[in-house]
């Protein structure tokens, strides 16, 4: 059984989120059932309640077998760039190809909640010492796809987590995506429409969503044309509403699907021989993607801050997308006919 003081700065915490600081690799929702179970202590008598707000001086006691610890979220080899960072919030560049939370069925792999529980178990100094407590334990308030990189907002600590949660679902914070899509947009420059249809789970194929299901929930996504080229469109999204796969599904709903999704489109990877007519490959050498994986990139996001200000970062462009943009505008470059 562990013992642990509560310190005059803690004074006022709540119970759960003691917890979590304290025991930075175990998850919250494991720690508020152990709470419910009985097997966290205030002063020697079980606590029940996870939300109990601590008294300087209380000595918390858990009895929690390590064997029973669920499997902590993994790091990747490489840490997560931040794009900005406040007293309140963290934004991360989240490369693609890392999933936001751990996966269901790959619970050893590498995701980006282990990455920011890493970057704040190295602040605390933790390396040599796990299970030490952290200055903030980082939440994430938002998703975005695993094979979808850019700009991820996270809070570090519970009552800008609920600022922010209630930010989202009063529409405060703006999201912008830029999207290569399969086709040339027919809306002109400086235009923009909104693609307005209701999103919901397809009961036939786990995990796709579906448009215009009797149970769907009303969906929005503002579209703009970013940049053209001929047979595609890069085009920069907003959307209104937070639906799983909204962008995705809007998109390909709209006829433009994105030029590289399996799941709503018709590509896993996109190679230069397939946009540039005559292509010749190289004797004896295998043509690798120009990419693989999504064509969708969180660009930016902005929040409220505490005084109201609307805080916008930007996420640069990764190398792959960059270079696919920069092949395009070679091979595909766009060209208005005239009569």
């Amino acid at each position: 059984m562990e013992h642990l003081t509560v310190p005059e700065e803690r004074v006022g915490l709540e119970l759960d989120e003691f917890l979590c600081l304290a025991l930075p690799h175990v998850n919250k929702g494991f720690l508020r059932a152990q709470v419910r179970a009985g097997r966290v202590l205030i002063d020697g008598a079980p606590m029940l309640k996870p939300g109990h707000r601590l008294r300087w001086n209380e000595v918390i006691s858990i009895d929690i077998d390590d064997e029973e610890l669920p499997v902590a979220p993994v790091a990747p080899p490489s840490p997560v760039p931040i794009l900005f960072e406040d007293e309140r919030v963290l934004v991360v560049d989240k490369p693609a190809g890392l999933a936001v939370e751990p996966e269901r069925w790959r619970r050893d792999a590498a995701c980006l909640s282990g990455a920011l529980l890493q970057a704040a178990l190295e602040r605390a100094d933790a390396e040599a010492a796990r299970g030490a407590e952290l200055e903030f334990r980082p939440r994430l308030v938002h998703r975005i796809d695993k094979d979808t990189s850019g700009a991820v907002l996270v809070a570090k600590d519970l009552d800008t987590e609920r600022r922010l949660r209630t930010a989202f679902e009063d529409g405060q914070i703006h999201k912008e995506y830029l999207a290569l899509v399969e086709g040339e947009h027919p809306l002109e420059d400086g235009e923009h429409e909104v693609i307005d249809a209701t999103i919901g789970a397809d009961a036939r194929r786990t995990g796709r969503m579906l448009v215009g299901l009797p149970d769907g929930k009303p969906s929005r996504t503002r579209v703009q044309v970013e940049q053209r080229f001929e047979g595609y469109t890069l085009l920069r999204c907003n959307p209104l509403t937070g639906r799983t796969h909204q962008i995705r599904v809007h998109l390909s709903w709209a006829g433009f699907p994105l030029v590289i999704d399996p799941t709503y489109g018709r590509r896993e990877t996109l190679k230069l021989s397939e946009i540039k007519r005559g292509y010749k490959a190289k004797r004896g050498a295998e043509e690798r993607p120009l990419m693989a994986r999504l064509t969708l990139h969180a660009a930016a996001i902005a929040w409220p801050a505490e005084d109201g200000q609307l805080t916008r970062v930007e996420a640069p462009l990764p190398a792959d997308f960059t270079r696919l943009l920069r092949q395009l505008s070679k091979v595909r470059p766009h060209r208005r006919w005239r009569s």
